[in-house]
């Protein structure tokens, strides 16, 4: 018989451990061991090298975090640059989530990729071991030693009393594989055509199942559930509406009520916050996040966006912008004016007046006068 391979069946993991050196110092072969569960030590036992899964796994995920920024950066920054909040084009603090992603990608292919296929090198259909009796005695609680074929024929007879004598219970011997032919022209038909029919079966099947089942909500129990939709009428009041009018005088809790409809009869109004460091400070993060990107860094009316915005800006530290009172200023800011919508909703009481203040800044400091260099 033309052998493959022999293989020893050992009853222990410790008589196992012991007979490797025993057959690697007089069997001529590639030796290969087969055990239930992994034993610490036996890979350099059998003069394995060390798995290079770990820097393979390195080397991928650096580059798949390196390519993801590069890219992100390019379309972001050069190809496609889109102003969001005011913030630079190249924000790579944006771009850490999906780098983190690609690289965890990049890194899993190529661990179990790697693994499979370069290491393991399977699938292996026609490995020798597919066909051993003893497959079933290993996959419990037996462990194997096998000589496999290396390109020279095995001495059957001397690996087998040589096996016997480190502890094994059984022996076997198994056949090599005759070696594989060229594929056959009706392989490849057979493989497309099942190919093929598998579509077509998929086809159908979709097809009908949409037929049959057009609607199929996938958490219906939240479609059903009992609630109050707004804008809809609703029978469990008198008066049919869903949507309930805040009792007449009523005041929402922490508001002051704001009576004032025209930016002129605003003028009496007066900034209620000293101006100090604290204030100034609020001011510059608040006309940052919300102002700057029509009205400019500096406030003077250069706004961060790109020509698609078509409205014109005003510039805050022109001359009459610098005649308005406090009151006038803090008007626009919270009912809008133009193109520019109310900031009611998103800006604080302190933070619009602080906000008035810090424009005051920057008028000073963009018309500095000659007495203010000391």
């Amino acid at each position: 018989m033309n052998s493959g391979s022999v293989l020893g069946i050992f009853d222990s993991a410790e008589l196992l451990v012991n007979a490797i050196p025993r057959v690697k110092a007089k069997a001529q072969g590639r030796l290969e061991a087969y055990t239930p569960y992994p034993i610490e030590g036996i890979d350099k036992l059998l003069g394995l090298r060390k798995s290079p899964i770990g820097g393979m796994v390195l080397i991928m995920g650096v580059i798949g975090a390196i390519s993801t920024i590069l890219f992100e950066l390019w379309t972001s920054g050069i190809d496609y640059p889109l102003t969001t909040a005011g913030k630079p084009h190249l924000s790579w603090e944006a771009f850490i989530p999906i780098m983190f992603e690609v690289t965890v990608l990049f890194a899993t292919f190529t661990a179990g990729l790697g693994m499979l296929l370069l290491l393991n090198r399977l699938p292996m259909f026609r490995d020798p071991m597919l066909s051993a009796k003893s497959m079933p005695l290993i996959t419990r609680d037996k462990f194997a030693l096998a000589v496999e074929f290396s390109g020279s024929d095995l001495d059957v007879d001397s690996i087998t009393k040589l096996f016997q004598q480190a502890g094994a219970g059984q022996v076997e011997v198994i056949a090599k594989p005759a070696p594989v032919g060229a594929v056959s022209p009706n392989f490849f038909a057979g493989l497309f055509a099942t190919i093929a029919v598998s579509c077509v079966i998929a086809g159908l099947l979709m097809y009908w199942a949409i037929k049959l089942f057009p609607v199929s909500p996938p958490i219906s129990h939240m479609l059903v559930q009992p609630r109050l939709n707004s804008q809809r009428a609703d029978g469990f009041f008198k008066n049919g509406f869903g949507m309930r009018l805040p009792v007449a005088g009523t005041v929402r809790r922490g508001a002051v009520s704001y009576s004032i409809t025209s930016q002129e009869n605003a003028a009496g109004l007066v900034n209620p916050y000293p101006r100090t460091n604290e204030i100034l400070n609020q001011g510059r993060r608040t006309y940052n996040t919300y102002c700057s990107v029509c009205h400019g860094i500096l406030g003077d009316g250069h706004p961060m966006l790109t020509a698609a915005y078509g409205a014109k800006p005003a510039n805050l530290v022109s001359q009459q912008m610098i005649d308005l009172r406090d009151g006038e200023v803090y008007h626009v800011i919270r009912m809008g004016r133009n193109a520019m919508p109310s900031y009611t909703a998103d800006l604080a009481e302190n933070e619009r007046w602080a906000t008035v203040h810090y424009i005051r800044t920057l008028q000073r400091a963009m018309n500095a006068r000659d007495d203010d260099i000391k």
